[in-house]
């Protein structure tokens, strides 16, 4: 099937690195080669995770371009937003294949990334490179890339839901409504308050409403689908439960004559050549530990003919298919492999 490659992981402290050295390490073409982070630079990684004792014998080291493109194939970036922007066309002239987790690369319209994360680019010839790494839409894309931008979490499943409605032109233009709720991990390991257990636990709470910087991700997607500018309502909640999506999309239908198996239908064929996406049987809804560990997004499908509305809900592991998960679904196409390949298929349940 092909060579063995040597993979770097650039902010290999967060939970989207570990997830990536877990995944890593059971991919049988993938060697871990290089591990960096500032903030970390010296430390053994078994010392931040330690049970990885006896399977990880890196230490993590600061970032130095030169040495990652003489050790490395391929490099992940799992960086905050702003810091890719400097490291992948220094990589990229190195020959290594980038594949950025942040915002940085995800937009084709770089105005927008300055107004919804405030950071001037001078880069455009750099991201006009770039594709959005959501293979269910742009598989073929993404194969013929050295730099993909891997969508965010909340646009994912978002994403995975509306696609088939955007563009098949089934829904009445600007009638998406977005409401989504993931697990405390989306807010990362660093120490914040609103994460603490006696904060978050046995509570819902909704955050950044009209103003989450996902939304225009989702939009930007949704418009190129469309071949029109698209706007959606998109509403984040913090649910207390440690990984996982859910998003429920709601929109007013062009045809109400439409019903559920009409769109059940429409959606299997849809992703018909999509392995990691399983559209359930009619009066079936998706729970988000179905997806735990895996690269899975189950989605549902109801239609309130009350209220010519349809209403999609899709599942998935927010640091799975939403992160470090899809990021390896898009090298395996990059590298021609199968889009399977060395990802967790069955969820640990219950």
């Amino acid at each position: 099937m092909g060579d063995r490659i040597a993979v770097g992981i650039i902010g290999a402290s967060g939970y989207g690195g570990i997830q990536l050295v877990r995944l890593l390490l059971d991919h049988p073409y993938a060697d871990i080669t290089y591990l960096g982070g500032e903030g970390s630079a010296g430390r053994p990684y078994t010392e931040l995770y330690p049970h990885l004792q006896g399977r990880v014998n890196l230490t993590v080291e600061s970032v130095d371009v030169a040495a990652i493109g003489d050790r490395t194939q391929v490099v992940f970036l799992s960086l905050p937003n702003g810091l890719a922007l400097t490291l992948a066309p220094q990589l990229l002239a190195r020959g290594c294949k980038v594949l950025d987790l942040s915002a940085d690369y995800r937009f084709q319209n770089l105005k927008t990334y300055t107004q919804w994360y405030g950071t001037e680019r001078d880069d455009a010839a750099i991201a006009a490179q770039a594709v959005y790494g959501l293979p269910e839409l742009y598989r073929d894309r993404i194969a013929k890339s050295s730099l993909i931008g891997c969508p965010g979490c909340y646009p994912t499943a978002s994403l995975l839901a509306l696609a088939p409605l955007i563009k098949q032109g089934l829904i009445e233009p600007n009638t998406a409504i977005i409401d989504a709720k993931s697990g405390t991990s989306g807010g990362g390991r660093q120490g914040k308050v609103n994460l603490l257990l006696a904060e978050a636990d046995n509570s819902v709470a909704a955050y950044n409403v009209a103003r989450h910087r996902h939304t225009p991700e989702i939009e930007a997607i949704c418009s190129d689908l469309s071949g029109q500018s698209v706007l959606v309502q998109f509403t984040p909640h913090l649910i207390p439960m440690p990984r996982g999506i859910l998003a429920t999309v709601y929109a007013t239908l062009r045809d109400p004559g439409l019903v559920r198996e009409d769109l059940i239908t429409i959606y299997q064929a849809f992703y018909r050549h999509s392995p990691w996406v399983s559209i359930l049987p009619p009066g079936i809804y998706p729970q988000t530990k179905w997806a735990w560990g895996t690269n899975a997004c189950f989605i549902g499908i109801e239609v309130d003919e009350r209220t010519g509305r349809v209403i999609v809900m899709s599942a998935i592991d927010n640091l799975m298919k939403g992160q470090a998960a899809q990021a390896i679904q898009c090298l395996n196409i990059m590298m021609g492999w199968p889009e399977t390949l060395g990802l967790p298929q069955v969820a640990f349940y219950p």
